[in-house]
């Protein structure tokens, strides 16, 4: 999808615009309770079955941090319409070498604050460290910019930075809650509830035109990829899928199965990324996590809550900012 966005004015303000942002990411550090990062043992075993590490640092929320573990998220100058960073290593230089993760060296991913625009985009990486993209800031207010990257050599990391788009800013309320979700002609279903603490499993399931999709292709190395974000803070949560295109046992659709630990009770914004009919498109679901009825409720509401199109410019639906991937 093309999530080439003109932005007027914001070339002139860019190099202020992200001098705040700094600031603003590097200040706001970690929001959540460091008791959040704690797990039982039934979590550090499914860690162990995954070759995870252990210890409550390395399950805290990603995204919360302009930088951990020496690393460093900088967002630099560039020309209109261009979105520019680096990230720097424990040395202070800029990083140049990074490991494939998800078929990709780095994924950029940006929310506006109120989770009503969303993007994930591919970053190009120049000789010099610097990354670059067209800018995936669509519209005014302040967005959430999320680096997620492995470095070669290093652990993977989601570092965050707040970057301010100006303009006149309407804001949009999350919609309510609900398992059914429409995009682009399709319709995707959600089953299963995230819980606080310990692993839950959710299924994505979708369909066209009441016909369900057996025909998924892949994209990022599975069958679906999913985001999820805290409301408020924009905690950044990895939610892994089960199986992978071609290993003989995971089905082209018309279910994609994630496996996701979502740290606190709250209210969470999924953003399921899928590929059909050679696009990309990308379902939005709000879910309550650690609320009684939530894993009771799985049935579809009788009117779908509808999801940003593929399109960056769609005005239908929550997010009309523009949605999208690249």
């Amino acid at each position: 999808m093309n999530t080439a966005t003109k932005l007027s004015g914001f070339a002139l303000g860019l190099a202020a615009v992200f001098g705040a942002a700094y600031g603003i990411g590097q200040v706001g550090g970690p929001v959540a309770p460091a008791a959040e990062a704690r797990h039982d043992g039934a979590d550090a075993g499914h860690r162990a079955a995954n070759g995870e590490q252990g210890g409550a640092a390395d399950h805290r929320p990603g995204g919360l941090l302009v930088s951990d573990r020496g690393y460093t998220l900088e967002p630099l100058t560039a020309p209109a319409g261009q979105f520019a960073f680096r990230i720097t290593g424990p040395d202070g230089r800029p990083v140049t070498r990074y490991d494939v993760a998800h078929d990709k060296l780095m994924h950029l991913i940006v929310a506006r604050r109120d989770l009503s625009g969303f993007r994930h985009v591919h970053p190009e990486l120049a000789a010099d460290g610097t990354w670059r993209v067209t800018s995936p800031l669509a519209g005014p207010g302040v967005w959430r910019a999320f680096a997620d990257f492995t470095p070669t050599g290093g652990e993977p990391l989601t570092l965050g930075v707040d970057v301010t788009v100006p303009g006149a800013l309407e804001a949009r309320p999350l919609p309510a809650p609900a398992a059914s979700a429409t995009v682009d002609g399709y319709t995707v279903t959600l089953a299963g509830a995230p819980q606080p603490g310990r692993t839950a499993e959710l299924t994505l399931t979708v369909s066209r035109n009441g016909v369900p999709v057996t025909d998924l292709q892949p994209y990022l190395g599975a069958y679906g990829h999913l985001v999820a974000l805290r409301q408020g803070d924009l905690a950044y949560l990895h939610v892994h899928p089960d199986g992978a295109p071609g290993d003989g046992r995971t089905p082209a659709g018309p279910g994609v199965t994630f496996f996701a630990e979502v740290p606190s009770a709250g209210t969470y914004r999924l953003f399921l990324d899928f590929r059909h009919g050679d696009a990309v498109h990308t379902a939005e679901f709000t879910v309550l996590a650690g609320a009684p009825s939530a894993a009771a409720d799985a049935s579809p509401p009788s009117e779908p809550a509808p999801a940003a199109t593929s399109s960056p410019t769609a005005g239908a639906g929550h997010g009309a900012p523009g949605h999208g991937h690249e």
